[in-house]
């Protein structure tokens, strides 16, 4: 998942983040519990059906439906993420993010988009600190992707199903 700029640089979150330090401000001042109700995420990959280990390619739109920049406060230093069958990555290693609160802004009406692929894999430590790559069972699988919120009651996420046959 790597975003390219116009610049040529990468942006760690897979957005382009071009500063709009008037968008910032304003954002602030919408109340979060608003802002929060604001973000709409959705989630889509490139075909309904895969063959074992072919890549699937998630793409991720987070939009701001208001007319009005916000900021989404976020439980970790993560602006969003993807899951596959509730295993966030793909994996049960532990992942290093730090888990320090930090903000997704939004200006008026804005829409990021991101793409991650997966390759139709997961991983899976053992009790010996072994790691292995293990391909989806055959069948339904779902695809999360998510804006980690603080209260887990409120978390934006939205789904979609594929099928490994």
């Amino acid at each position: 998942m790597v975003d390219r700029r116009h610049d040529g640089s990468t942006d760690r979150t897979g957005f382009d983040e071009t500063k709009n330090y008037l968008s910032n401000a304003l954002g602030r001042v919408v109340p979060r519990a608003v802002a929060r109700r604001a973000v709409e995420v959705t989630v889509s990959t490139d075909a309904p059906e895969y063959a074992p280990d072919e890549p699937v390619a998630i793409t991720v739109a987070i939009r701001n439906r208001l007319p009005v920049p916000v900021e989404v406060p976020t439980a970790t230093r993560r602006s969003w993420g993807w899951a596959v069958d509730g295993v966030t990555e793909a994996t049960d290693e532990r992942l290093y993010v730090r888990e320090e609160e930090s903000a997704l802004s939004l200006r008026a009406g804005e829409t990021k988009r991101a793409t991650a692929t997966w390759n139709g894999r997961f991983r899976r430590t053992d009790g010996d600190g072994l790691d292995r790559s293990v391909r989806a069972e055959r069948g339904t699988h779902t695809i999360t992707a998510f804006v980690p919120v603080p209260d887990a009651d409120e978390r934006h996420e939205a789904t979609t199903e594929i099928r490994i046959r």
